[in-house]
């Protein structure tokens, strides 16, 4: 055990990235739920005391121009550009990512033209992706096909019109292969959309270099945009002319104060907007991102994976043989940037990870039988992978 220890020290002495822990608030807690809520970062605080105070309190309608909260969508959504890889102007920030999902779904049905009425979706995938793209089926008269991702080359044929896929497995952490899978998507003729809750943030995407067409994510996990922070959508530059929103509003409007009865789309990633943008959350977002200048993903991507094989051989060390079994792929090139466990007692899932919680280690699980750990480069270290194997291990062994 105390060889893993000096491990620990060695690896986060070596570290690239431990001083952005300190750009965190953090306590001594090991949080590894960052893949369901990133830490706040230290400076938000005083940068959204400023926004409800003078921008708010003081310039009031005049912080629409004076303060830029009317661009804050495009804006903020070319600072995230660069964290899965596309050019500015193919992102705008707004709305949920259920919201998101339904306009990428329904927009790309209509991209895709006629004859083609099915709409492949992760059999695995987080379950809203599957409900929402069930709606938008029933309202564009197309049929939902449920597939495995590993089974959707073989399902593609001249009916589909969509394929809906996530990246990152949000139960098992298994990372797909979005090259490929849009390559596939794209010699049937139809559109790829990727759901990349749990990758932005946490590793290299690369939307624009791999061709993809429409893709949606979160920002309040791996990008620490506080909780219910506004999502993402992504429009390839080459579909943005016809990307048709089954959710005009006005602020995508074309002449948005022009307050017309006819619709008519801006250009751009503008036309992904709907509604009044939620002000106060986009900009804790923006002011979030901040703790990214000069950090590359790739930096970010090789930390995740040290951090993960270091904490599954650290389980393997510690905790009794077949107390618990890795469904997370060993494979990099398989792997998120959380590691997931099944209990051998599946009844027993909740109260191991109460009592993780009680000690210091805060994680989450996933009915029946899985713990999930995330695991953020960003202000997760080494000795918080050792220490959480050794609390777990002591939790198993009660």
């Amino acid at each position: 055990m105390s060889d893993f220890k000096e491990r620990a020290e060695a690896l986060d002495s070596a570290d690239t990235l431990a001083a952005l822990r300190e750009l965190f608030t953090l306590d001594d807690t090991v949080y590894l739920d960052g893949n369901s809520l990133g830490a706040l970062p230290r400076h938000v605080p005083a940068r959204m005391q400023d926004v409800i105070a003078r921008q708010w309190g003081s310039l009031r309608i005049r912080s629409w121009d004076e303060s830029g909260w009317w661009s804050a969508p495009e804006r903020i959504g070319d600072r995230i550009a660069p964290l899965v890889g596309a050019a500015a102007g193919r992102i705008v920030v707004g709305d949920s990512t259920s919201v998101n999902v339904f306009k990428a779904v329904v927009a790309a049905t209509r991209l895709a033209g006629d004859g083609r009425d099915e709409i492949l979706v992760d059999a695995t995938t987080f379950p809203t992706d599957g409900y929402i793209a069930g709606s938008a089926a029933r309202m564009t008269g197309h049929r939902v096909v449920p597939v495995a991702p590993a089974d959707v080359p073989a399902a593609l044929g001249p009916r589909t019109a969509a394929v809906l896929l996530n990246h990152v497995d949000f139960r098992t952490g298994r990372l797909h292969d979005l090259p490929g899978l849009t390559a596939a998507v794209h010699e049937a003729g139809a559109l790829a959309v990727w759901d990349l809750c749990h990758s932005a943030g946490a590793l290299p995407v690369g939307l624009d270099a791999h061709g993809v067409d429409l893709a949606v994510g979160c920002t309040y996990k791996y990008l620490n945009g506080g909780p219910g922070s506004p999502a993402f959508l992504y429009v390839a530059e080459r579909h943005q002319a016809a990307f048709d929103s089954p959710l005009p509003g006005w602020t995508s409007h074309a002449d948005p104060f022009g307050m017309t009865p006819g619709y008519v789309p801006a250009d751009g990633s503008v036309r992904g907007r709907v509604g009044t943008p939620d002000i106060l959350s986009m900009l804790a977002l923006e002011a979030s991102l901040d703790v990214w200048e000069g950090v590359s993903v790739e930096a970010v991507r090789a930390k995740s994976l040290a951090l993960t094989d270091f904490f599954l051989e650290c389980v393997a060390a510690y905790v009794p043989e077949g107390r618990v079994t890795p469904v997370t792929p060993a494979a990099h090139a398989e792997r998120g940037s959380q590691v997931s466990l099944r209990c051998e007692d599946a009844d027993e899932t909740e109260a191991v990870m109460s009592a993780l919680i009680e000690r210091g280690v805060v994680g989450d699980l996933r009915r029946p039988d899985v713990l999930r750990f995330g695991f953020t480069p960003l202000y997760v270290g080494f000795a918080d992978a050792e220490r959480a194997a050794r609390i777990l291990a002591e939790v198993l062994e009660v």
